[in-house]
């Protein structure tokens, strides 16, 4: 599954007219990636960390390549006993280090100013597994980069990771997650 993904990221670019590709890199230093989890008593607000993260398209085909890459490791929520059997039992995070997203089609274009939305259709891969998924994003522009910003739900129950539930605490079986990045234009 890796090799497809990885052969699909290095041929892609001969597919399209290199004069028409727009690419754009995540900046890991204003990229705030946050999760939330509700339960019946309280609800869990945590953030992880972005890696890195570049994404490459032609505009007139949408054909898309690139990575997201997100440090599974990196999650906190606030509490060090919570933290710890996240990593260990829900994510395992020593074995599945990254969290990535790998586009393969985009709709929309960037604006030349304001804003819009865009839409990133590719693979979420999570745990060992891949996962398709559309991600709704409102971009702006910023002078000469865009900020860009999307939220999602992850049914991670439903998707193979273990329920943090027990006989006292009844956690709900999906995460809500927000993201805000800034995205540099390469030229």
């Amino acid at each position: 599954m890796k090799w497809l993904c990885l052969s699909a990221i290095a041929l892609a670019p001969l597919g399209c007219g290199a004069a028409s590709l727009t690419s754009l890199n995540l900046d890991p230093g204003k990229t705030a990636i946050h999760f939330t989890l509700h339960d019946p008593l309280h609800t869990v607000h945590g953030t992880f960390q972005l890696k890195r993260g570049s994404i490459q398209f032609d505009p007139e085909s949408g054909n898309a390549w690139g990575e997201i890459v997100v440090d599974a490791a990196s999650g906190e929520s606030g509490s060090s006993a919570r933290d710890r059997r996240m990593h260990k039992d829900i994510l395992q995070s020593m074995r599945f280090p990254e969290i990535s997203f790998v586009p393969s089609h985009v709709d929309g274009k960037l604006p030349a100013r304001g804003d819009t939305r865009m839409d990133v259709h590719g693979m979420l891969n999570l745990h060992g597994a891949g996962h398709e998924m559309t991600l709704h994003f409102q971009v702006q522009r910023a002078g000469g980069d865009y900020t860009a910003s999307t939220h999602f739900t992850i049914p991670y129950v439903e998707w193979g990771l273990k329920d943090p539930s027990n006989f006292l605490l009844k956690v709900e079986k999906a995460a809500e997650i927000d993201i805000q990045t800034t995205l540099h234009a390469v030229t």
